[in-house]
């Protein structure tokens, strides 16, 4: 079978894998030089199955409020007059009842612990280093966080997940380099079966298996349209420096991120994404014994302190308005208090190389797998700040249901026939 992959992030590569696995003929398209160039770039790296979270959550639209005018803060709102933010916002609203909550951070969940299982399953067969490291730990400055966790919290335990609530003392245990923190956390969260890694080293070096079993990528290449005849897809128009052509398919996945809404639309195929900027700052660690050890999450903040080898990642920032990718510098001033106040010493802050991504966000937090409803036009999108938790499991669901075998989990709620109800 001829499949043809659009999009060359950690997504689109976990899924090109899974279908060369199962025999098919797999060529990536991207736009960029390289994979992971764009979104899968400079993500906080963590996989938290156990804490992945919506964004629609009890308390966030008071919380929003809060920060609103606050100089550090996880979330930036820029109203604009384009209608596609305000039809997102009030969807987004709708999820944050606590029933709704609790449903949607259970999709995910479930699709974020397969993804886990699929990785470790993976690794087995093909080690390679990518900077990965053991146990996360929430930190919470206030009784206000520990409130907001609460419903998160209850879904955890309904589940089963292992995790522990620890003391401030305890956290600097888990963590010895927060000794030297300018804030004492009030508690914390650590969950010691979660893990972080490079996502786009890890990319990098799946791009690499993947060519070596016969996957073909084709860079520095748009996609301009696709060729839908009789409700079916036939082929993929693109742009390159060959200059226009057509490339026949069997099967076509859209993995472009934020940017697939647009280019379903003229088929009438209506996903409800919208690019919530993130923000990243990635610095070289210069004392060791200060430094963290693996990952943790300023609750308050929301933001991630990751440590890869030698180097700190801090990642966080929800920019809602702005679909350019422009650095912000509210949002990295935010990302450095968060060093300085738990790391202060563990690198040089005028060593930073910031980045910022567009996340593909659903209203409710859950990604989109499978079918489009145009037949042979699959779906793996919408994974929002979580798409390295879910890449891996992601993948395999759709090359499953592309090769007609019976996903290993359960899609209710994960597919694009919820928003069709």
């Amino acid at each position: 079978m001829k499949t043809i992959v659009l999009g060359g992030g950690v997504i689109g590569v976990a899924t090109a894998f899974y279908l060369r696995q199962q025999g098919c003929d797999v060529t990536v398209i991207e736009r960029e030089p390289d994979v992971a160039l764009s979104t899968s770039f400079g993500n906080a790296g963590v996989i938290a199955p156990g804490y992945v979270t919506p964004w629609a959550a009890p308390g966030m639209p008071a919380k929003i409020f809060k920060y609103l005018f606050k100089p550090a803060s996880p979330l930036i709102f820029r109203p604009t007059l384009d209608p596609a933010q305000w039809r997102w916002i009030m969807r987004w609203l709708r999820e944050c009842d606590l029933e709704r909550f609790r449903v949607n951070k259970q999709r995910m969940q479930r699709i974020a612990y397969y993804s886990r299982e699929c990785l470790h399953e993976f690794r087995a067969r093909h080690p390679f280093d990518y900077g990965r490291s053991q146990g996360y730990l929430q930190l919470f400055r206030s009784e206000y966080d520990v409130e907001l966790a609460q419903p998160a919290l209850a879904v955890l335990r309904d589940a089963g997940i292992a995790y522990r609530e620890v003391s401030a003392a305890q956290c600097a245990e888990i963590e010895p380099g927060l000794r030297w923190a300018r804030q004492t956390p009030l508690s914390g969260l650590y969950l010691p079966n979660d893990e972080a890694g490079d996502c786009a080293r890890f990319t990098r070096e799946l791009r690499a298996i993947c060519e070596r079993n016969g996957v073909l990528f084709r860079f520095d290449t748009r996609v301009r349209s696709l060729d839908v005849r009789g409700g079916a897809i036939h082929a993929v128009r693109l742009e390159s420096e060959r200059g226009s052509e057509t490339l026949q398919a069997d099967a076509v996945v859209v993995a472009l991120g934020v940017d697939s809404a647009a280019l379903l639309a003229p088929l009438g195929v209506k996903v409800p994404l919208y690019p919530v900027k993130g923000y990243s700052a990635t610095l070289p660690i210069t004392d060791e014994e200060k430094a963290p050890l693996a990952a943790l999450m300023d609750e308050s903040l929301k933001t991630a302190i990751t440590r890869f080898g030698n180097n700190l990642r801090v990642a966080g920032t929800a920019e809602l308005g702005n679909r350019q990718t422009t650095l912000r510098e509210q949002a990295l001033q935010t990302l450095m208090k968060v060093l300085s106040d738990w790391f202060p010493h563990a690198a040089n802050p005028t060593s930073a190389h910031f980045w910022v991504g567009r996340r593909p966000m659903t209203p409710d937090g859950a990604p989109l797998l499978g079918p489009s409803g145009v037949d042979n036009l699959w779906l793996n999108v919408g994974h929002g700040s979580t798409g390295w938790a879910m890449s891996m499991g992601s993948g395999r669901v759709v090359a499953d249901l592309i090769t007609q075998r019976k996903p290993e989990i359960d899609l209710d709620g994960l597919t694009l026939n919820r928003y069709r109800k």
